[in-house]
């Protein structure tokens, strides 16, 4: 976002990184914001972040980006996080997708099935019993007559065979443990300033009645300039609420100007509580649960209204977390 990158250089200075963070817990609810505000404590601003659920428990994988000298001390505040089972931190390169560490792999199964058992002997025929008896008995023994005939081949003479048993199949293998899907960094593109003309060509009638309008413009857009777009979109009706509701309402201080701008704007779209300087979003319209935030709109909006209220003029949001991502609300954080 336009007016946040500029914040990190201000108070850090030096070379500006991007740097992934990913981290195993075992619970998932406030995991994002903990973390979200550990980075935004070490002068990092976040980027993107994702939660998924795995056999070994939640793996977060957050993109942060702020000097490299102070990628120590958010070292350091992660390894006092308690609620962090283990993490990794490492650079961050654009277009490449790296795979969660602690994410279960999936394992060639070694498992042969066995040969199948040789068939069992199958008793021999009655004929073929006598015909042995009579080679055992010697060539010149005469041929037994018909009774013992007929009394081999009674049931009474096979008591002695053991009856077969049936075959118990081989167990079926294990299946495997699924494979989490692979963080896919999507490249950043410029707002398309003409859908965002298009879609708010009729602002002053539609409004508030704008989400499907924003929907709609968020899933036309190309998947890198969805955030931009948005952003763009909430700063054009920012802009456009301060003229005609709160024109007169300046040189008020960031707070106040929050309680008595922001919150009332950002109820006509969703339930909304400040919490300090924190702006808790429930049920965001705008916020899907594929992924797409949208809380650029949401950020860009604040930026447009309440810029021009609070003096010196000058505004940051900080995007803590957001429910398109797996977190229970959407949390801005806003500073000057």
């Amino acid at each position: 976002m336009g007016a946040q990158s500029d914040a990190p250089a201000s108070h850090t200075g030096g070379l500006m990184v991007e740097l992934e963070i990913q981290a195993l817990a075992l619970q998932r609810e406030g995991l994002l914001i903990e973390v979200g505000r550990l980075a935004g404590s070490c002068g990092f601003t976040l980027v993107r972040q994702r939660l998924v659920q795995d056999p070994h428990g939640i793996l977060l994988t957050m993109v942060v980006r702020g000097s490299w000298f102070r990628k120590r001390a958010l070292r350091t505040a992660l390894e006092g996080c308690e609620r962090l089972t283990s993490f990794e931190l490492g650079s961050f390169v654009e277009g490449e997708s790296r795979p969660h560490f602690a994410a279960t792999r999936k394992v060639a199964s070694g498992y042969v099935p066995p040969p199948a058992p040789s068939p069992a002997p199958v008793a021999a025929s009655t004929e073929e019993a006598v015909d042995e008896c009579v080679a055992e008995a010697g060539a010149d023994t005469a041929a037994p007559p018909a009774e013992t005939v007929a009394e081999a081949s009674s049931p009474e003479s096979f008591e002695d065979f053991a009856p077969i048993q049936p075959r118990t199949p081989p167990p079926a293998p294990k299946p495997a443990e699924p494979v989490s899907a692979p963080f896919v960094e999507v490249a950043a593109l410029e707002a398309d300033v003409a859908a965002v003309e298009q879609a708010l060509a009729a602002l002053e009638h539609d409004y508030p009645r704008i989400v499907p309008r924003l929907l709609a413009l968020a899933c036309t857009v190309a998947a890198g300039a969805r955030e931009s777009t948005l952003q763009l979109a909430g700063q054009r009706v920012g802009a456009w609420l301060f003229a005609r509701e709160y024109a007169l309402d300046t040189g008020l201080d960031l707070d106040a100007a929050l309680a008595a701008i922001g919150v009332p704007a950002l109820h006509a779209f969703a339930e909304v509580d400040l919490q300090g300087r924190q702006l808790h979003i429930r049920h965001s319209p705008l916020c899907t649960e594929d992924g797409r935030s949208g809380c650029g709109f949401f950020s860009g909006m604040l930026e447009g209204l309440l810029g021009p209220a609070i003096a010196p003029g000058g505004l940051s949001t900080f995007p803590v977390c957001c429910s398109s991502c797996g977190a229970d609300e959407c949390v801005l954080a806003v500073s000057e």
